[in-house]
């Protein structure tokens, strides 16, 4: 007979049965594990306010930095100001009806014509026009990610519309005032209700840092007088995020990289070095001191191009050979900057203006992905800014009655509703390959898979504005004489005379 197991036996048995059937069922996510790998791996489960409250305005200050001085953040910016708004600014088209389907021009065009008025110095400063207010507000939002502006409304936007537009630096909103006021919660100078909903902001009178001019007191401003925006990536958060903090601080080293770089291969390319002492040389004179009297003294303290020094006696020369820039430089400085370019959701190519080795089909693949994220960012724009001071601007356009046709009336404010119909039209790319793509987009009229409205609007025009300027260009060809064969035998362009013959026979 065998003995039975004693009781520390059947017990140690026991936990390693367990402990390994504990360890062949666990499961776990390996982005948690923590180990001798993930050690130097923190995280925190702080809110986003509490993580912006620290960061944000050294965040802010280091990417004006950044767009001051360095290139690729400069060009960032420029990229952004291009593709949202772009040479033409966003276009309005009214879109008011008389009965569904009937649209009334003159209504149209009295408003359109006043938009456009007003947008040539919609700053309350007068300086800027509306094109140039929104360029500089995404402008601001790779450096910032936010911004500020207060609608002027009355005899204080010093125009016939009695509306204009004041831009605010967000250094004014009061990052540190963080507490209660009245009962509502201030978070980073915004002040919210129980829903988190903006109420108020909490500004400082004057920028915080504007020399002789600095002002550090608070004023409470209304949320329904101002548009403070940004992007929402987190729930409850309250301020903006800089489009560029994910590569700053790649984009910082680099930028010192490359400068230490460039001063090794300037020294590399001068005979650059350091003087020694012999031995058996103390009674030499040191470096820097003038040996000799007169036209024989000599002076040895830097070295310059094309220029070979006399060593005083007693002194040897050791050279500094410099490896960079060596053959590693370029690659290495390539894989960074796409690095940053994917953090800020460009194409590498168009972010370094390096189009070597890139192919048509890559070029492509990468200018379609980023063409998606730059629509994506207009209609942000849009919503955020452009449609509600559009909103507010024609409803105080109608009460000044500033709106005002061909034959001399102005629109009635009793039939807001009806003119307040309307559409944004964006700027908008040339394909990348113009022929084979617009021979696609033709086929697809003809085949009555897209309609010409949708096809001009991709293109960035008014279908009904083209219609119109094609009907003048024939007119003026008739008028003297002149046949525009542009216009023959084109696809879904025929006269109405010949598509009437057509339809009888």
């Amino acid at each position: 007979m065998s003995e039975k197991p004693g009781f520390f036996r059947r017990t140690l048995q026991r936990i390693v049965g367990v402990a390994a059937a504990a360890t062949v069922q666990l499961r776990r996510f390996e982005g948690a594990r923590i180990d001798r790998l993930t050690a130097n791996w923190f995280a925190t489960e702080a809110s986003l306010n509490e993580e912006l409250r620290a960061d944000l305005d050294n965040l802010r200050k280091r990417g004006r930095q950044l767009v001051n001085n360095n290139d690729y953040a400069r060009k960032f910016r420029g990229m952004v100001e291009n593709n949202i708004v772009g040479p033409g600014g966003i276009r309005l088209q009214a879109k008011v009806e008389d009965a569904p389907g009937k649209a009334d021009d003159m209504a149209n065009n009295a408003i359109e014509a006043a938009w456009a008025q007003w947008g040539k110095a919609c700053d309350v400063t007068g300086a800027m026009s509306f094109r140039d207010f929104c360029e500089a507000l995404v402008g601001g939002m790779p450096s910032d990610g936010e911004f500020l502006v207060r609608m002027v409304r009355g005899a204080d936007a010093r125009n016939r519309f009695n509306f204009a537009l004041q831009m605010i630096d967000v250094d004014r909103i009061d990052t540190s005032f963080n507490g209660m006021h009245g009962g509502n919660s201030v978070i980073m100078g915004v002040e919210v209700d129980t829903y988190r909903r903006p109420v108020a902001l909490h500004l400082f009178e004057a920028h915080p840092s504007d020399g002789v001019r600095t002002g550090r007191r608070r004023i409470r401003v209304l949320a329904d007088e101002v548009l403070h925006k940004f992007k929402i990536e987190r729930a409850e958060q309250m301020r903006g995020i800089p489009w560029m903090s994910p590569g700053m601080l790649s984009l910082h080293h680099l930028g010192g990289f490359k400068l230490s770089a460039l001063l090794a291969a300037e020294h590399g390319a001068n005979h650059y070095g350091f003087f020694e002492q012999k031995e058996d040389a103390s009674s030499a004179p040191p470096i820097g001191a003038t040996e000799g009297e007169g036209s024989d003294a000599i002076t040895v303290t830097t070295s310059q191009p094309g220029v070979y020094d006399t060593l005083p006696v007693g002194y040897t020369f050791t050279p500094h050979e410099s490896k960079y820039p060596n053959e590693v430089f370029g690659p290495f400085v390539k894989t960074t900057l796409q690095r940053i370019a994917t953090g800020w959701r460009v194409a590498y190519h168009s972010l370094a203006n390096d189009l070597e080795g890139v192919s048509f089909s890559s070029i492509r693949s990468g200018v379609l992905e980023e063409r998606d994220r730059w629509m994506a960012d207009q209609e942000w724009f849009i919503g955020a800014f452009v449609e509600p001071v559009y909103q507010a601007w024609l409803q105080m356009a109608l009460l000044s009655g500033a709106i005002t046709m061909v034959n001399g009336s102005a629109l009635p404010v009793s039939k807001a509703a009806k003119f307040a119909k309307h559409e944004w039209q964006p700027r908008r790319w040339e394909w990348v390959d113009p022929k084979g793509d617009m021979e696609a987009k033709i086929l697809s009229v003809r085949a009555g898979l897209m309609a010409p409205q949708d096809l001009s609007a991709a293109m960035g025009y008014d279908f009904e504005d083209t219609l119109k300027a094609i009907k003048a260009a024939n007119e003026l060809a008739a008028k003297y004489g002149v046949a525009l064969t542009a216009y023959e035998s084109t696809p879904g362009a025929r006269p109405a005379a010949t598509t009437a013959q057509v339809a009888i026979a």
